[in-house]
């Protein structure tokens, strides 16, 4: 199967799950599309086992579009510009070392913590894995997820500065997890050392660099959204802002996820307002969100569909499960840490950090993530670990999440 027809099967599939979701189920576009896709990865699964292959087409399409190729190198811009033009700077900036602490310390704090617990898992269960491959695992998974995380939020009447923390805080954090993620994966597969000038010139590249790089854009397609009045030309503008943004911050290695959202953050803010007349604003919202909601679907459904081609060894299955609470565990110490750091403790009382811990959703970035990894001895093992965790983070903190949200005081 070619590229466009996996394409027409995936849009089909959110077409019609879509409306299976709007007439009978009403849930997050994430965790609805997830619910699907797993139903029909399990009725295809079961009709093979009965001697019916069926599940070949799937299997076909997910092939013929990659999941961790499609996610990062396509989609993952899209998501992260149209859930930035929802931000507002000065309710960010009034959070702005809280966001900070959490998108940086706070992933750091979670990886390592995670990664070291699946490590013991691991040897608790007779399959020793080597720390720095577990430390990979902390790494992709201790990242929220923005798309999940922006997803819950839009049907959630959350707090505002609760809401603006969750936002801003998985919007930034991918820097971080990713520099994280290069650090341990050189390490691994090359047995590169760790020096402290190598993690320093590895963020300033990527994370400050990343950030600079997306001012610019974002300011330089904000003065040309000024001088035009056409909502046709500004869609296009801010299409190549996503799209040339994002290929050119890989193409200069700074972080193209941070590029794009910082540069979405200045169209929400300036070129929105400022730079268009009430129509286009209209036009340009109502385009994005329509792209928002159909990479999202697109997205969950080839992650439910992914587990028609997964091997699941019935130890790394154990392993995920045990690493479910080891996750959560480590998110609660990462957020929690906060709380004791002076001048941010007020943004930290109890309820906030119960609803961080259990709100830290992860997604399709961690599972892309995973995927990505180069084949070796324990590849299978990290990929089985995070997609436990995945889908238990959406499918059952996302059912629950809004529920919490609305509790909070």
């Amino acid at each position: 199967m070619d590229a466009l027809s996996a394409a027409g099967a995936l849009i089909t599939l959110a077409a019609l799950f879509s409306w299976l979701n709007y007439r009978y189920i009403r849930q997050p576009v994430s965790v609805a599309m997830l619910l699907f896709s797993l139903a029909l990865s399990l009725v295809l699964f079961a009709l093979g086992k009965l001697g019916v292959d069926a599940s070949w087409l799937a299997r076909e399409a997910i092939g013929a579009i990659e999941l961790d190729r499609a996610l990062l190198d396509g989609m993952l811009s899209f998501l992260l510009f149209a859930g930035a033009l929802h931000v507002h700077l000065a309710e960010l900036a009034r959070r702005k070392w809280a966001i900070a602490f959490l998108a940086s310390l706070g992933v750091v704090v979670s990886a390592l913590l995670a990664g070291g617990a699946l490590w013991w898992v691991f040897g608790a269960l007779g399959h020793p894995v080597p720390l720095v491959w577990c430390l990979l695992f902390g790494a992709l998974i201790s990242p929220t997820d923005p798309i999940a995380v922006l997803a819950i939020l839009k049907s959630a009447n959350a707090e505002k500065s609760l809401a603006a923390k969750m936002a801003g805080e998985s919007l930034l954090n991918d820097g971080f997890g990713i520099v994280l993620f290069v650090l341990f994966l050189g390490i691994a597969v090359s047995g590169e050392q760790a020096s402290f000038g190598h993690v320093s010139a590895l963020f300033v590249r990527e994370v400050l660099g990343g950030a600079l790089f997306g001012l610019a854009i974002g300011y330089a397609a904000y003065r040309l959204l000024a001088t035009v009045d056409s909502y046709e030309v500004e869609i296009l503008l801010t299409l190549a802002l996503v799209m040339g943004g994002y290929a050119a911050a890989r193409a200069l290695h700074v972080s193209g996820p941070i590029a794009v959202v910082v540069a979405g953050v200045i169209i929400a803010n300036r070129g929105l307002p400022r730079a268009m007349a009430a129509q286009s604003r209209e036009r340009v919202g109502q385009f994005w969100a329509l792209l928002d909601e159909i990479f999202n679907a697109v997205l969950f459904i080839m992650i439910g569909l992914e587990l028609l081609r997964l091997e699941l060894d019935p130890l790394y299955a154990w392993a995920g499960a045990l690493a479910i609470p080891v996750v959560l565990a480590a998110r609660f110490l990462s957020v929690a840490v906060a709380a004791l750091v002076p001048g941010l403790r007020q943004d930290f009382p109890p309820y906030v950090v119960a609803v961080l811990t259990w709100g830290g959703l992860r997604g399709g970035i961690s599972v892309a993530l995973a995927l990505a990894l180069p084949a070796g001895a324990f590849r299978d093992a990290i990929i089985a670990v995070t997609y436990v965790v995945v889908l238990f983070s959406i499918l059952v903190q996302g059912l629950t999440l809004s529920r919490l949200l609305r509790r909070a005081p």
